[in-house]
């Protein structure tokens, strides 16, 4: 959250400006800091002394420290300009507070939403993944079926501002009614480890009604009753998790069985390998554009109903 924004030629401007911030109307008296700074083509290039005079202005105005938590302050000086802001996240965002479990090389949940989203998903339709690891395509999909605030399990840096209202947060974090929904949201995976803890996750984020988790390979996979809705995947592709012959193999009988199964049904597929998104012989328009995911490139690889 920016605070500030002024320009500092030097360290006594910048000294003189920053106790000129409110910082009472921001944060509590006693509040601990850390303070970072960073400094480019600036007159102020010592990035240590810069945030030392912020946190000097800070405690003049809150006092000393006396709370174990700190907010972070990040000074950012480029060409003589500053900008001060308060971090209001804390941890990640992509940290959500309910996956207690994962399993190797799990998908954000940042990602997985954005991904739902990307194949047209609002809520209405079921969704299964055929290998679905630790469960976040599962839990993301019931999470926004039940219009479920994300990240209401975790706690954020802007609890510990001074403007911050409690009450009024408890009102958006209270506990959904889960919707009466004529089909589930289903996830297997072969490994009966993945599914107790996708099963565990679901428990955490609150959905596991909605949620049904399976442990079967992908040969066994079978189009759920009612209607058709969406199979989304984070396979495996060898980058990071096993060999790519043995994967073009998995990748083309998955295709075999949603083209013989899953009539009516949409697909996506997330992998950074486009050959193996071509090996499960699928209908795919042009991938979506790459997303950076584990120092990965990855594309969503996405179908219109199979027939």
């Amino acid at each position: 959250m920016r605070v500030a924004t002024f320009r500092a030629p030097h360290l006594a401007v910048l000294d003189r400006r920053a106790r000129q911030v409110p910082w009472r109307a921001l944060l509590h008296r006693g509040q601990a800091v850390t303070v970072e700074a960073s400094c480019r083509a600036s007159r102020i290039y010592h990035e240590g002394a810069a945030a030392q005079r912020v946190e000097e202005a800070i405690r003049a105005s809150l006092g000393p420290a006396e709370t174990e938590e700190p907010v972070r302050v990040l000074v950012r000086i480029v060409e003589d300009l500053c900008q001060i802001s308060l971090d209001s996240s804390g941890e990640l965002l992509h940290r959500r507070g309910q996956k207690g479990a994962v399993a190797r090389a799990p998908l954000r949940e940042t990602l997985a939403a954005l991904f739902l989203r990307e194949c047209g998903f609002r809520g209405d339709e079921p969704v299964l993944d055929p290998m679905c690891g630790s469960g976040t395509f599962v839990i993301e999909a019931a999470g926004i079926a039940a219009g479920l605030q994300p990240g209401r399990l975790r706690r954020f840096a802007f609890e510990r501002f001074a403007g911050f209202d409690p009450a009024a947060f408890a009102a958006l974090r209270r506990e959904a009614v889960l919707p009466d929904l004529p089909f589930r949201f289903i996830g297997c995976d072969r490994d009966a480890g993945a599914v107790a803890a996708s099963r565990a996750n679901a428990e955490r984020a609150g959905v596991a009604p909605l949620t049904g988790f399976r442990c079967q390979p992908v040969s066994a996979l079978e189009r759920p009753e009612g209607p058709p809705g969406l199979v989304i995947v984070n396979p495996p592709y060898g980058t990071r998790i096993g060999d790519k012959g043995a994967l073009r193999a998995l990748h083309g009988a998955l295709g075999a069985v949603l083209r013989e199964r899953f009539a009516g049904w949409r697909v996506g597929i997330v992998t950074a390998e486009p050959s193996l998104a071509r090996a499960t012989g699928l209908p795919f328009a042009e991938p979506g554009p790459p997303v950076d995911h584990g120092g990965l490139r990855v594309r969503l690889w996405q179908t219109g109903p199979l027939r």
